[in-house]
């Protein structure tokens, strides 16, 4: 059995990988990537705690938090193709206008 400060440990590198690409990135899919990469540590974090408590709320949660990154990968990624459609570029640094 591996213990729960291993999972934990593995969550907080995950997220601090996907904060650093949010800080890091210009472009606007790795830093939606690295979005992603935080909810799943996060979603780590939710199990391994409750697999530690030996409780269902953890993995309840880890449910509801995977259903809306679902619906935020539909709605994100149709605002990336939109974005791109009309500016012809997803470069954050020339996107921080946006002007019509």
């Amino acid at each position: 059995m591996v213990p729960t400060n291993y999972f934990l440990i593995l969550s907080a590198v995950l997220f601090l990988l996907g904060v650093l690409g949010v800080l890091v990135r210009r472009n606007a899919l790795v830093i939606y990537m690295s979005i992603e990469l935080m909810l799943n540590a996060a979603n780590l974090a939710f199990v391994a705690f409750a697999s530690a408590s030996g409780g269902l709320e953890g993995q309840l949660a880890v449910f509801f938090v995977m259903t809306v990154a679902a619906a935020e990968v539909a709605v994100g990624l149709a605002l990336l193709v939109t974005i791109f459609r009309t500016k012809k570029t997803i470069d954050i640094d020339t996107l921080h206008q946006l002007k019509g």
